[in-house]
Parts: structure tokens; C-alpha cells; sequence
């Protein structure tokens, strides 16, 4: 545009000229942008092809429950301490009451203890087998069974170990480890051999201590 500009008011028509010109341009703008809008959606509609809507389905769709987080470092760092806390030459013998089947009770608790755990007087409220496993296996296996048990109140379990009758020289190595593991435990108050149809030499009747007292 070469117009020769002498007065104010000439300033002002090309303004709005220029304003004018400007506006008109967007509008074209906005229109090719329109078009080819379009087209895209002509071009999407004849390469899907013919569609049909779904029905309602009526339901209400609602967002799955949150999963609660698992304590996992807090359950390790349990097992961790259990393990450590049970030493494999700590030796039970002497604490091992001097009668037919080597019951085992707390100090200061009374023969009346092992006598009813003998008898049933609690019902076995849990059950671990280690017979077969590693002694690293087996006592990590019982501390996490016996934290467990602790945890949810249970006063009566037996643990399985075996007889040893397939160990060198017939040793029962298992089950006299086991018997150490157990009195290390100042939550184990008393533990029997149990009946022979609960397993005999090969298996324990341990009771645990009160959940009041813990």
C-alpha cells in the first residue's frame, strides 16, 4: 500500500484498513483450518467405515479397592532379628526335664504345665512341618511361623521335625536343634513330645505365652 499520508485522519483510514485486512485474513485462515477439519474426519470416517453406537449398559462402573501396602521391610527385619536372637550351639540338655519324653518348661513355671499340654488341656491351634528341610531353612521357617502365631494370639502349636532316622549315624540332628531354637524363646513357655497320633518323637506340643503378657 503506497498511499501518500499528510493529514491525521489519513492515518486513520489506513488503520482501519489494516485492521480490516488483518481480520479478514483470520477469518480465512479459520476457515481453511474448518475445511480441513473436515476432511480429516471424512477421511477417518471412510477408513473405519460404517459404525453402530453401543447401548448403555446401565451399570455403574466403580474403581477398584486400594490394595493395603504389606509391611514387607518391617516382616523381614522380624524374621532378620528371630534368626539372629537363636543360636545353633546353644545347648538345651540341662534345661530338658529328666523324664521319659525330655519336656522342656520355663523356670518358675510349675509340672502342671507340661502335664496338661501332655493331656491336650489346650487345643493345638496351628501346625508347622519342617521335617526334611536345612537347619537354615528350618529355623527361619519356625521364626516366622512362631511371630505369626504370637501375633495372632495362638497359645497352643506343633511343630513336625522328624525322628532323624534318616540322618548320618541315626542322629536326630533336626530335632535337637529344634529343641534349643524353642527354649531360646522366652515366649515359649512349655513344650512336650507329642502323642504318638500327633507324631511321637517326632513332633512338639510347644505352648506359648499369653497374648496378655506379650
Amino acid at each position: 500500500m503506497n498511499q501518500k499520508t499528510n493529514t491525521l485522519s489519513d492515518l486513520k483510514q489506513i488503520a482501519r484498513q489494516l485492521a480490516s485486512q488483518r481480520a479478514s485474513e483470520a477469518e480465512a485462515a479459520q476457515r481453511q483450518n474448518a475445511r480441513r477439519a473436515e476432511t480429516d474426519a471424512n477421511l477417518f470416517a471412510r477408513a473405519i467405515g460404517p459404525v453402530t453406537p453401543l447401548r448403555a449398559h446401565g451399570r455403574a462402573l466403580h474403581k477398584p479397592a486400594p490394595v493395603a501396602p504389606v509391611p514387607r521391610q518391617r516382616q523381614r527385619d522380624e524374621r532378620a532379628a528371630l534368626q539372629q536372637a537363636l543360636s545353633d550351639e546353644f545347648d538345651v540338655s540341662t534345661l530338658l526335664q529328666a523324664d521319659e519324653q525330655l519336656s522342656f518348661r520355663r523356670p518358675g513355671l510349675g509340672s502342671v504345665v507340661t502335664t496338661k499340654l501332655r493331656r491336650g488341656h489346650w487345643a493345638v491351634q496351628r501346625e508347622i512341618d519342617l521335617h526334611g528341610l536345612r537347619l537354615h531353612e528350618a529355623r527361619a521357617a519356625l521364626c516366622a511361623f512362631l511371630q505369626s502365631a504370637l501375633r495372632c494370639g495362638v497359645r497352643c502349636v506343633r511343630v513336625v521335625h522328624g525322628k532323624g532316622l534318616g540322618s548320618p549315624g541315626r542322629i536326630p540332628v533336626l530335632k535337637n536343634k529344634v529343641h534349643g531354637w524353642l527354649a531360646q524363646k522366652k515366649e515359649v513357655l512349655a513344650f512336650v513330645q507329642a502323642k504318638p497320633a500327633d507324631g511321637g518323637a517326632g513332633a512338639l506340643l510347644v505352648l506359648l505365652e499369653s497374648p496378655k503378657r506379650l
